[in-house]
């Protein structure tokens, strides 16, 4: 908490919005608790959190324009890309989203978890106009932003409560991620036979 500022929201979020999975549930609620404590501007943590979306994104957009499909799925397969839990199907149905929404699928697509880092990609495979990119890209993650810090700070609003059941809340989202981490070596070992 101590090291969140601007830049480093600008730098976790571009890092969100490109190929590595890191949400920005981690960050964007992290931020809005320390603007609603008077160290931090909201308007301001929601700027530079579209910033950052708008830099990894074009990231992904560049890489994609540059690289071409074939190399671009080739690198989804390698052991590099399930590092970053990318697989062939997170990326076609990604390109099938935009394929038939067009270019609104990335205003559309920057709301929808699983697809919302991955839409860039098949936007650079389509040559999608830089200008359009940018400003949907712009649009879809800043409401994004908005929704994630208005949930933020009403939850901060709500501090007694939250400290009242702190234990409980801690102890079931451990219960959740141990049951997430369980499923996803199931799934792998599944996945592996």
């Amino acid at each position: 908490m101590q090291h969140i500022n601007y830049y480093t929201i600008t730098l976790l979020m571009a890092i969100e919005s490109s190929f590595v999975p890191l949400p920005s549930e981690v960050v964007i609620p992290p931020a809005i608790w320390k603007a609603a404590s008077g160290e931090l501007n909201m308007y301001l943590v929601v700027l530079f959190a579209t910033f950052g979306a708008i830099l990894g994104a074009m990231f992904n957009y560049i890489m994609a324009r540059w690289l071409g499909r074939v190399i671009v799925y080739s690198l989804v397969e390698s052991k590099a890309g399930k590092l970053f839990l990318l697989n062939r199907h997170k990326v076609e149905h990604a390109e099938a989203y935009f394929l038939s929404h067009g270019k609104s699928s990335t205003f559309i697509g920057r709301l929808i978890p699983g697809i919302r880092h991955l839409i860039s990609i098949p936007a650079g495979l389509a040559k999608m106009n830089v200008g359009q990119f940018v400003l949907y890209t712009a649009l879809g993650s800043g409401i994004w932003h908005i929704i994630l810090a208005a949930v933020s700070y009403s939850v901060y609003s709500q501090q007694e409560l939250l400290k009242k059941y702190m234990s409980e809340l801690s102890y079931s989202l451990l219960f959740v991620g141990v049951i997430f981490v369980i499923y996803l070596i199931y799934k792998y070992k599944k996945k592996k036979q």
